[in-house]
């Protein structure tokens, strides 16, 4: 591959999502950034303005003049946060939702155009060369020194169990119990999962593991589970855990999977944050008695794709 193939390709890019936007519509009355901006918002209800700019790396100043027009226009309301009282959170409105419903609809519906002209044939095809782009060029790349997610080496699958059982034991107190279903999930895992549908990923910050997470199949037709998220004390702050979570929604949407869900406990308030933060629903409650404690499991829910996609 040569430079002039990856231009070659951008040209035929823009030109394609050019085209998606003919009469500029798509976003009207509204720049791409700003609906950007509110889709993030739709999605993650409990982000705050820090987290917009990590998400879409923009510039404080810009970012504000952007969340300030929305709040005049009565589309946004802004609150001290609940994990951080130095943090303003950012939630939309009803008007805010409704226009952010719009737009996701006039999304929905120009991208859908776009595949009707597509052969059924090709469109798993299509879907597995996105992937592939994402995986070589994308974010999941950092430099040397930054956080970058990957696939496990051989050995850290073993990894995985051994800090699992060594955090959960150091701070909540839980026993060899939970050790064992850690053990037995990834036994599972390695024995036997599909590639294109289930997948581990992990968290490399300063050259060592730090993090991981798994998105295996549930048991229900159409839905991922999220499973196994963890990030060692000392990496926790450089967004790991969001990286994390992005990585396997992404990969769930891509893979076709309709919903996304995963089980927790009330006691990991830091993990609940996080996925309240990217759009997750409390579904059920349940008390138990597991691993050693009292506890409460939740049962947590992503919608990936809306009624017709």
């Amino acid at each position: 591959m040569t430079v002039q193939d990856i231009r070659a390709f951008n040209r035929f890019y823009t030109g394609l999502i050019g085209a998606l936007d003919y009469g500029r519509r798509l976003y009207a009355p509204y720049t791409l950034t700003e609906s950007r901006v509110l889709y993030e918002l739709a999605h993650a209800p409990s982000l705050d303005a820090a987290d917009l700019r990590g998400l879409l790396g923009l510039d404080a100043g810009y970012l504000s003049r952007i969340l300030n027009r929305f709040e005049e226009a009565g589309l946004i309301a802004r609150g001290p946060s609940e994990s951080d009282p130095r943090r303003r959170r950012v939630t939309l409105t009803a008007a805010g939702q409704e226009t952010a419903a719009l737009l996701d609809e006039r999304a929905q519906d120009t991208i859908g155009a776009l595949l009707d002209g597509v052969a059924p044939g090709d469109r798993s095809r299509l879907a597995e060369a996105m992937r592939t782009i994402q995986d070589i060029l994308g974010e999941e790349k950092r430099p040397e020194g930054g956080v970058g997610l990957r696939e496990p080496l051989p050995g850290e699958l073993g990894w995985i169990v051994q800090r699992n059982a060594a955090l959960y034991t150091a701070e909540y107190g839980w026993n060899a119990e939970y050790e064992g279903l850690v053990a037995r999930i990834v036994a599972d895992f390695a024995e036997d999962h599909d590639p294109h549908l289930e997948r581990v990923w992990i968290a490399e910050l300063a050259g060592r593991p730090v993090g991981c997470v798994m998105c295996v199949r549930d048991d229900a037709p159409g839905t991922a589970r999220l499973r196994l998220l963890l990030v060692e004390p000392e990496a926790r702050g450089h967004g790991v855990g969001d990286r994390l979570v992005r990585a396997v929604i992404d990969f769930a949407r891509g893979a076709g999977y309709r919903d996304l869900v995963l089980w927790t406990n009330d006691v990991l308030s830091s993990a609940r944050r996080l996925y309240l933060r990217h759009g997750f629903v409390l579904g059920t409650e349940k008390p138990h008695r597991s691993f050693g404690k009292d506890l409460v499991g939740q049962d947590w829910r992503l919608e990936l794709h809306g009624p017709g996609d």
